[in-house]
């Protein structure tokens, strides 16, 4: 593609149609610009496109952002070196972006920015060594123009985000460093002017505008480069960052200030930002912040006690109290806390009027539900008020425990009794003392396990008997006090691990299955969510057994299955995902004790399967869906091998729909469940499995990474079940064929293995016999061309298992017809180095068998031309027995490791309950290695009288031949 004017006006034309409300002529225009992006100049044709001044706005703005998710798609040139970039059109790209972004609108500003940030990443400063010094040079020659000050400042704050969270590293340090010798002095010099330029322009509403932007921008940039360390120019000018740092928390100017209530303006942005940053340096950086820490502390508490309560102060507020908490958590400053009544203080007019249930809390209660949930019981409220109150209370209670209990205990009986006055009046008020007698009382908790330490002080069983219950027993009327019964949920959810089971936790659960039917969206999600958390509840005391048992729950099972299924129907819930995930928890719970509802549960799990692939937006939801899904499968099919049959009856049509929609998200599930279904098969493949199989070997699917795991664990199951079949069906080339583009690849070449492992297991040798010379033909260019530690420990166990399965002597006849000796170079560079590197009890378990067959079956490492390597290989089989796993990697290797835990990963969500179960490739034939090892050299002895007795003896090491000595005494064996 020529970047010229007629294919500009091309590419406008279907940008104009990706912007159509018609589907019948936007998808097409999608899929017209994918298929070109692959194009050279494609990317200087976007960047022409955002440059033509007089075209649409819109249209630009739409080709700035498809430049971006082009760059965000393709700019990194990935572990296998596919580079989707030309290096001339990356070398324009980077000559033209500055400039342009520069010069472009705001919208479009912000998108190319975004774009250099990525780039950046990737290429600065070692592949785009200028563009820091592109960058200065504009904003010293700008004249003051803001429009590109601003452009500058944005890009730099995308470019150095990065450093808040990125790994220490050599490489991280010499890039900051470089940055703050070039950017530190003119970034300083140009904060300062922009703050004067702030009380010049004290009464321009307009150009105050533009010059708070920047100083926002610049708090931002002077968080990012004090993240790693303090250097050394800020420590130098600490004093000038931090007098106007002091000076604009306490600007207070009428034409900043805005009428929205609840969005944040230039002036909340500005000091919210001052706040975290101060917070950083009281936290990492306290010696050196000590002098300037008194008059920060004084300037935010008046911050926070002029600040109002509407919405748009909330991240500003709770920076503000995060400061304090900072503050309050170091020994250092714990007399700032010790004078009289400042606790008091702190509770009444920073704490308390934060933790309040506010006219927008209730709002979002009502209205955005969702939000108001993944706030308060998913941690993402690390920006409210209240759990910034909260954590002040955890700060104050490290070094004050007693005397804040004291003075809080006041304040949560005094809304106690006002709400016991007057409950419909004021239920805000016990809802604060709720929330405040949890802050208090919780010492230490984990997502997963709830609350694991309480403060001694509190007596959360007896509040929960007293003031809690209530709550959730006061009246048949599901919809009076929706808030304190969700409070009541949440304080059960909470603090689950500290009240008794059989007082408490057992007896909740019928009135928590009751608020199952509570109209409020919140209500009956923390509902099911209490359910989900009881039923993970362990007993330690036995082994981690889970602590509710179905005896426990026997009578409420009826109503607990209908009651989660009924809130799927309810307004807002018919995709809640604490309600599936609750589903697919008490599957689990019950097990055998589900199938009476297996019927009804399936007919509900389906038809709501039907319902959200047409549209999939929750993939949560859908997760716990297949999760569930494949539990039905698992138990029904567990000691009724038959019933798959009517699984399989029920689900084809579905998964079929599927497939034929292709509904991305969903392909990954579909291909474990067809593989879950398959493996429950005595013997055979059905024929409706037999016409899939050809369209599992579609190059389309294998280029997308979340389908790779899931279809070759579907492939292993065909092979597993119906090698002949394949074999019959003349697609056992295209099988090798998958093989062969895994292999290939870096990040996916332990795929490969897995697949080559299943046909060597299940397919007979004559008829891989044509196949298998080009098959180690391409393993051993692979490790010539790009050897990796990956790849070695696969090939390792691939060669091992090909030795147990058709005997050493093929290995070594086949590697050997592809060079003369060249069995020997692969014990001698493989082997015997590599071997300690193999990770996995059944991977190791397969190059110990392998390599003792090589050892005992073949002559020629016995007496033959490769008997130098038999002792120096017999210690490395003893040293995967006896010696650690060596996990080193070379330093300038990066490889991608294989992910073991279940759950959600970039590409590839793994549904635990469809997951592939252990497979001993010996069939029970070989429990102990070394036993075996024994056997097997006492067996080779015997062959060669007085052969190995000296080759051990020379060739060990003192520590391996004694190891050597045990596993023949074990086996009551020796050596002759």
């Amino acid at each position: 593609m020529e970047a010229i004017d007629s294919n500009v006006t091309t590419l406008m034309n279907y940008l104009q149609q990706t912007l159509s409300g018609d589907n019948s002529v936007r998808r097409p225009a999608e899929k017209y610009l994918m298929s070109i992006e692959g194009n050279r100049n494609y990317p200087i044709l976007l960047l022409h496109l955002i440059d033509k001044q007089d075209y649409d706005l819109i249209v630009r703005i739409a080709a700035s952002i498809t430049f971006k998710n082009f760059i965000k798609r393709n700019w990194i040139i990935d572990e296998d070196g596919n580079n989707k970039i030309s290096e001339e059109d990356r070398n324009t790209i980077k000559n033209l972006i500055i400039g342009l972004m520069l010069k472009s609108e705001e919208q479009i500003q912000r998108q190319l920015s975004d774009a250099v940030s990525i780039i950046g990443k990737e290429d600065f400063p070692v592949k785009w060594p200028n563009l820091l010094n592109e960058m200065i040079a504009r904003m010293e020659s700008s004249g003051g123009d803001f429009r590109i000050i601003n452009g500058i400042l944005q890009t730099c704050h995308s470019l150095f985000k990065r450093y808040r969270h990125e790994f220490k590293s050599q490489q991280l340090w010499s890039e900051i460093k470089f940055v703050l010798d070039l950017f530190a002095k003119p970034f300083t010099d140009l904060f300062v002017a922009t703050v004067a330029l702030s009380q010049t322009h004290a009464n321009n509403p307009q150009a105050l505008k533009v010059i708070f932007s920047s100083l926002v921008l610049c708090t931002k940039i002077f968080n990012s480069l004090n993240a790693q360390d303090l250097p050394e120019f800020f420590e130098d000018n600490m004093s000038t960052w931090m007098q106007h740092f002091l000076n604009l928390l306490s600007v207070d100017n009428n034409l900043l200030k805005t009428d929205d209530d609840e969005e944040a303006g230039l002036l909340e942005q500005l000091k919210s930002q001052i706040c975290d940053n101060i917070a950083m340096y009281a936290q990492k950086y306290h010696d050196e912040f000590s002098t300037y820490l008194p008059g920060f502390v004084e300037a935010v508490w008046n911050l926070l006690i002029n600040t109002g309560p509407e919405p748009k102060y909330d991240i500003l507020v709770s920076n503000a109290i995060h400061f304090l908490s900072t503050v309050a958590d170091r020994p250092q400053y714990e007399n700032l806390f010790q004078a009289e009544g400042v606790l008091d203080s702190l509770c009444s007019k920073v704490i308390i009027p934060n933790m309040q249930f506010r006219q927008s809390d209730e709002e979002m209660f009502e209205d955005n539900p969702e939000e108001y949930i993944r706030r308060d019981i998913e941690g993402s409220d690390v920006d409210t008020r209240r759990r910034a109150a909260c954590d002040l209370v955890k700060s104050l209670r490290r070094y004050f425990e007693a005397q804040i209990t004291r003075v809080f205990s006041q304040y949560i009986d005094s809304m106690l009794a006002s709400f016991a006055a007057n409950p419909r009046e004021h239920w805000k008020s016990k809802d604060a003392a709720i929330y405040l007698v949890t802050a208090m009382s919780v010492k230490g908790s984990t997502t997963r396990y709830g609350t694991t330490q309480t403060s001694e002080l509190v007596n959360i069983v007896d509040f929960y008997q007293n003031y809690v219950k209530p709550d959730l027993v006061r009246s048949a009327n599901l919809d009076e006090f929706p808030v304190l019964r969700a409070d009541a949920l949440k304080y059960l959810m909470t603090f689950r691990n500290q009240l008794s089971l059989t007082d408490v936790i057992i007896p909740s659960v019928p009135i928590i299955i009751q608020h199952f039917n509570a109209p409020s969206v919140v209500v009956h999600t923390y509902a099911a969510y209490t359910i989900e958390r009881y039923f993970t509840m362990k007993d330690v005391a036995h082994n981690n057994a889970p602590l509710i048992k179905i005896e426990h729950i026997q009578s409420y099972v009826t109503p607990l299955v209908q009651g989660l299924f009924g809130v799927l129907l309810l307004p807002g819930s018919t995709e809640n995902e604490y309600v599936m995930k609750a589903i697919m928890r008490t599957i689990s719970l019950l097990q055998e004790n589900i199938l009476p509802f297996l019927q009804d549960i399936m007919s509900k799990l389906t038809s709501k399967l039907r319902e959200i692939s047409r549209n999939p937006s929750k993939p949560f939801f859908n997760h716990y869906l297949f999760e569930s899904l494949s539990l039905c499968i698992r138990i029904a099919c567990r000691n009724n091998k038959q019933a798959v049959e009517v699984f399989e009856a029920l689900l084809f049509p579905f998964f079929q729909e599927i497939l034929i929609q292709d509904v991305q998200e969903f392909m990954p599930y579909v291909f474990q469940v067809l593989s879950l279904l398959l493996e429950v098969h005595e013997q055979g493949i059905s024929e409706a499995y037999m016409q899939l199989f050809p369209c599992l070997l579609t190059p389309v699917l294998w280029d997308r990474p979340a389908n790779i795991h899931p279809l070759v664990r579907l492939l292993q199951a065909f092979i597993e079940k119906g090698a002949k079949q394949i074999v019959a069906s003349g697609k056992l080339s295209g099988l090798l064929g998958v093989f062969q583009k895994l292999i290939a690849s870096k990040t996916n070449d332990h795929e490969g293995f897995y697949l080559l492992q299943s046909i060597i297991e299940h397919m007979d040798s004559h008829d891989l016999e044509p196949y298998m010379k080009q098959i180690f033909m391409l393993l051993f260019t692979r490790l010539s061309n790009s050897k990796t530690t990956k790849f070695v420990k696969c090939l390792l166990v691939f060669f091992s298992l090909f030795a147990y399965k058709y005997g050493p002597l093929q290995l070594v006849s086949t590697i050997d017809s592809i060079q003369p000796k060249m069995f020997g170079m692969v014990v001698e560079r493989v082997y015997i180095p590599e071997m300690q590197k193999v990770s996995g009890s059944t991977e190791r378990k397969i190059c110990a068998v392998g390599a003792t067959k090589i050892l005992s079956e073949v002559p020629a490492m016995i007496e033959g031309e490769y008997a130098a390597y038999w002792a120096p290989l017999l210690q490395a089989v003893i040293g995967l027995f006896e010696l650690p796993e060596d996990d080193s990697v070379p330093e300038d290797e990066h490889f991608i490791e294989i992910e073991e835990t279940p759950g959600y990963q970039a590409s590839y969500a793994q549904l635990v309950f469809a997951g592939k179960r252990e497979h001993d490739v010996f069939n029970g034939t070989i429990n102990d290695p070394r036993l075996y090892l024994a056997q097997c050299l006492n067996q080779t002895s015997a062959k060669y009288p007085g052969k190995l007795p000296p080759v051990i003896s020379s060739g060990l090491v003192p520590e391996a031949a004694q190891h050597l000595q045990k596993y023949l005494s074990a086996a009551n064996l020796a050596i002759v």
